[in-house]
């Protein structure tokens, strides 16, 4: 059968990708999460590692660490995308249940819209500095609507956004990295000091987190590649992006942080304007707002696209539809970023700073579910997956899937002791000096359990198993 052109404009959600509508190339996973990680909060995560006691070069080795090993955990849920042409949640049914998947949806949901807010603020302010108006409403809402816009075209737009936020982050970010490198002592900020083993920790922790924080979707901006794409491919250019975005801005935090210790600033407390001050101010400040804005526009599109795939894949799980007509997607959208946008233009400081420490404490909940998705899809299933049952409550991958729902449990419960957290710091923790290793204890102990009774209770097909449309398609 010819091959067709996809629609430009997004009308898919949940179902899997046909074939004829497949197209693009490994390297748009490269330039999509470079461009989402070259970004202000990058830079500011950066610093904290600095702020809570690592030294410039050990918190940039150990940021290296985390960014690599949690990047390794991303990437493998992103060559899932062109196997399956699912989006990542829904792939979930296969390990917990068709109603056993809500529970981690329901988490992910709250953390996308706490990222989204929290970043609506924060880019709010980068387009009231460009516009020259001081009244936080007004960047927030323009800001929301841009989002929403780029939520609504879809896929296709969300990788042209990945391209121009590529391009516009390494143009603003060389010219910030030189500055920084003009303004602060590198030679001294970087001098050999002593090794610390919990600030080097707390730097892989922080790192670490960043990048499994996009576990939960990351596969939903690779299933549009054609099914043919190497695994391989799809990996490494994912890893690549995320990996090369985000340590390079988390540097330039480091730099920073260290740097304003020294002659004074407190890049904390004015992100936006202390990085167009350290342009230089007038046109260049300026253009460093759009760069902000930009990269911030590509992450918190991401999240809103995902929270509304996580809440369409809850609401399919009790209807068992496939589908949504394009007004019940337009509605799902804009009603996950009208949330996102009422708490950043109403919430109190406090209230939007006690809320980014709740939706941190969520982090935990997605290592163990990393570890059960990955294990089955590549360890146990070997990449055979039955996709129409995963739309059939009734059918093998049943309700609720006891070994992956009780290993879940256990491996959130037992990280809880190792967490060092705003809310909360566990007793361990404190014993270990105060460094947060609970994402390795979630992600050994949840493998562990998982592992060895999911194979022997395994009820994966022994090949992968399409809707019978793809046939049809193909021949």
């Amino acid at each position: 059968m010819a091959q067709t052109v996809a629609p430009r404009l997004e009308t898919r959600s949940i179902d899997m990708i046909p074939d004829h509508e497949r197209h693009g190339t490994p390297f748009s996973q490269f330039t999509l999460w470079f461009g989402a990680n070259m970004q202000i909060t990058s830079v500011v995560d950066g610093a904290l590692a600095v702020i809570f006691g690592a030294t410039p070069m050990w918190a940039v080795l150990g940021l290296l660490l985390g960014n690599i090993l949690g990047g390794a955990v991303m990437a493998l849920h992103s060559a899932q995308g062109p196997r399956m042409g699912l989006p990542q949640m829904i792939s979930s049914r296969a390990q917990f249940g068709a109603y056993g998947a809500v529970l981690p949806l329901i988490l992910a949901i709250i953390m996308y819209i706490g990222f989204s807010a929290t970043g609506t603020v924060l880019a709010g302010q980068a387009v009231n500095a460009l516009l020259g108006v001081s009244a936080p409403a007004v960047g927030i809402l323009i800001f929301g609507a841009l989002t929403a816009l780029l939520a609504l075209l879809g896929y296709r737009y969300i990788h042209r956004l990945g391209r121009l936020a590529t391009i516009t982050g390494i143009l603003g970010f060389t010219y910030l990295t030189v500055m920084a490198f003009g303004r602060f002592d590198i030679a001294a900020l970087f001098a050999p000091k002593p090794f610390d083993l919990t600030s080097f920790l707390l730097a892989v922790s922080l790192s670490a987190g960043w990048q499994l924080t996009y576990g939960p979707y990351v596969a939903d901006y690779s299933r549009y590649l054609p099914r043919s794409t190497p695994s391989g491919a799809t990996f490494w250019n994912t890893f690549l992006g995320s990996v090369l975005g985000t340590q390079w801005a988390m540097t330039l935090g480091v730099i920073i942080a260290a740097g304003s210790a020294v002659i004074g600033g407190d890049f904390l407390k004015t992100q936006v304007s202390f990085l167009g001050e350290l342009a230089g101010g007038n046109l260049m400040a300026l253009l460093i707002y759009v760069v902000i804005i930009i990269g911030k526009l590509t992450v918190n599109t991401l999240n809103a696209y995902g929270s509304f795939m996580s809440m369409l894949t809850i609401s399919t799980a009790f209807s068992g539809k496939r589908t949504i007509a394009p007004a019940q997607r337009t509605l799902f959208i804009l009603f996950m970023l009208s949330i996102a946008v009422l708490i950043a233009l109403f919430a109190s400081q406090n209230f939007l700073n006690a809320f980014k420490n709740f939706v941190l404490l969520l982090l935990m909940v997605f290592t163990p579910w990393s570890a059960i998705n990955l294990i089955d899809f590549y360890a146990i299933s070997k990449e055979n997956v039955d996709i129409p049952a995963l739309y059939n409550p009734n059918g093998r991958y049943g309700h609720w899937n006891t070994p992956a729902l009780v290993s879940y449990g256990i491996g959130i419960l037992i990280q809880i002791p190792f967490l060092a957290q705003a809310l909360y710091t566990g007793p361990l923790t404190k014993m270990l000096g105060g460094v947060d290793i609970s994402w390795i204890v979630g992600l050994v102990v949840t493998t562990l359990i998982y592992y060895p009774w999911a194979k022997r209770t395994s009820v994966a097909p022994l090949t992968m198993i399409y809707p019978e449309h793809t046939a049809d398609e193909q021949s």
